[in-house]
């Protein structure tokens, strides 16, 4: 599950090494995202309303023993999944991401993130993905861009900095809380990559969200990467393979 302001492009150095496995990959573009549908009213995005789509695409797959994979948030929203059928998900890759309770305080840098995109409704996709990771090129950057060519494809991308948890109050907030004592008690395997760049979601943040995941072993640590870890993608996917064997 990809995150904000990406698609599943995001996953392509990985998607390959799990389908050589003989894994079956299923990798979604949240609406407002990739080449799902954009509804063009900011007010259609709430965080229930991407739950529920991806809870509805769970059951229509009938998605069974899976290997949940995650970043930003695909983890905000992924990791509340197994509060509906817990008994389907057997295993955890997560990457820069966390459980958003609305306990914890947010960071400045996700507080200034937040404003910004608030004050830029068309955000310059390529632009912030070759900032993020400087080794993004202009051909990837516009592959990440390619799904927004102007301001009314981007309703889903002004909305997902507003929708995350920063008060217990907010919505997805209790969801999420409701989702500690899952990964409290997993008994399956994970495996954590960590960009070590990430100035919201990096190391200090991954150490919380290991604290929280029982059995979740030492983390990968990614010096050269940032929030993107996929980017990076190819090696994750490789040791978190031969780390679950």
């Amino acid at each position: 599950l990809h995150g904000e302001p990406t698609w599943s492009f995001l996953y392509r150095k990985m998607i390959p090494i799990f389908l050589a496995s003989g894994a079956r990959v299923v990798a979604p573009d949240f609406f407002g995202f990739g080449k799902s549908d954009k509804p063009v009213d900011d007010a259609t995005y709430t965080w229930s309303f991407h739950r529920n789509s991806l809870l509805r695409l769970v059951e229509r797959l009938d998605l069974q023993r899976v290997t949940l994979v995650v970043q930003d948030w695909g983890g905000l929203l992924g990791l509340t999944l197994p509060l509906d059928g817990p008994e389907r998900y057997q295993r955890l890759l997560i990457m820069n991401t966390v459980l958003a309770t609305g306990v914890v305080p947010p960071s400045k840098g996700f507080l200034a993130w937040r404003d910004y995109v608030a004050k830029t409704p068309d955000l310059d996709v390529a632009a912030l993905m070759q900032r993020a990771d400087p080794s993004i090129d202009e051909r990837v950057a516009a592959a990440y861009a390619a799904p927004f060519p102007d301001d009314r494809y981007k309703a889903g991308v002004r909305r997902f900095p507003a929708m995350v948890p920063t008060d217990p109050e907010m919505e997805g907030a209790a969801t999420s809380r409701d989702a500690l004592p899952f990964w409290a008690s997993f008994t399956g395997k994970s495996f954590m990559a960590v960009g070590v760049q990430d100035p919201v979601l990096g190391p200090p943040a991954m150490r919380l969200m290991q604290s929280l995941i029982a059995g979740c072993p030492e983390p990968m640590m990614l010096e050269d990467a940032g929030h993107f870890v996929q980017e990076h993608g190819e090696v994750v996917a490789r040791a978190a393979l031969e780390a679950w064997k």
